[in-house]
């Protein structure tokens, strides 16, 4: 028996807040082309989450802009969309600086026309004694992971009310709890959820959604890169540690094409942990 897959379309139905009621409509499409016509803006797209985000996007139809301060690494994303049949236009642009986060929506939206779907994935993690935490990885780790993700959405806030959009921020369970030998890497990513929380009651009565996924550790080059200071507590780390097996990409990706997707339309300013449960107890 042949599968049909349903779509979900909003009709104009007006509510007194002036928000948009959604009624259902049966129509034989294929999931993998949710994000038909949709331009997608990512974070971090040179590598690990990021560039799994751009491939999962761009197989269910996004036009995708993504950014990174990685040119080689953005350029082999690229040629994976491309050679996949997805299209995607790439640009440098380092998140820390209000100006480069500016410039670039500003030219996603010159070059492909609007903007649907903010996804802030770049992220740092320095690990170290909190006593010993350099002035310079902390302000790095606060840059990318927090002030990014924020500049980014001043920008790009205004062309998602007028396509009635949403944000999807990867913060962390290090967001939801503390944990040893990072201050500086919870710190920001609490304040990404907290930033995330503030703008989804700020912008509560537009068509724009704005949510979090909240991972933990998740396999790719960023935790396999990460140095742990000497003398360190291995038992104060074991509990992050969790039962189950540790998340791929792809693992994180499927939670985020949801919550951005037009199926998520009840989700806002919600935090959704995909940490294997490391956070629950």
């Amino acid at each position: 028996m042949r599968r049909r897959w349903v779509e979900v379309r909003a009709t104009g139905v007006e509510t007194g807040a002036g928000l948009q009621r959604t009624s259902v409509e049966m129509l034989g499409k294929a999931p993998m082309a949710r994000y038909d016509g949709k331009v997608v803006f990512v974070t971090g797209a040179a590598s690990g989450i990021g560039r799994a985000t751009c491939v999962r996007f761009g197989s269910e139809g996004a036009r995708l802009y993504g950014v990174d301060v990685n040119a080689d690494g953005l350029k082999e994303t690229a040629s994976m969309v491309r050679d996949a049949g997805g299209s995607m236009e790439i640009a440098s642009c380092d998140v820390t600086k209000r100006d480069a986060c500016f410039a670039a929506i500003a030219d996603c939206v010159e070059q492909l026309g609007k903007l649907d779907v903010l996804l802030n994935v770049a992220g740092v993690v320095r690990f170290s004694h909190a006593t010993e935490t350099t002035e310079e990885d902390w302000n790095l780790m606060l840059a990318v992971n927090l002030s990014g993700p924020f500049f980014l959405s001043q920008a790009a806030i205004p062309h998602l009310i007028a396509t009635g959009g949403n944000i999807v921020n990867v913060a962390s369970n290090a967001g939801l709890m503390g944990q040893a030998y990072t201050v500086g890497y919870c710190a920001s990513k609490a304040g990404l959820i907290n930033m995330s929380n503030a703008l989804a009651m700020e912008f509560v009565k537009t068509g724009v959604r704005i949510n979090c996924v909240a991972p933990s550790g998740v396999n790719t080059s960023l935790v396999h890169g990460i140095q742990f200071p000497d003398n360190m507590d291995g038992a104060l780390m074991k509990r992050y540690q969790g039962f189950r097996p540790m998340s791929t990409a792809e693992d994180i990706v499927n939670v985020m094409a949801f919550l951005a997707s037009d199926e998520a339309v009840a989700v806002h300013g919600a935090v959704w942990a995909a940490d294997q449960a490391v956070s629950t107890g």
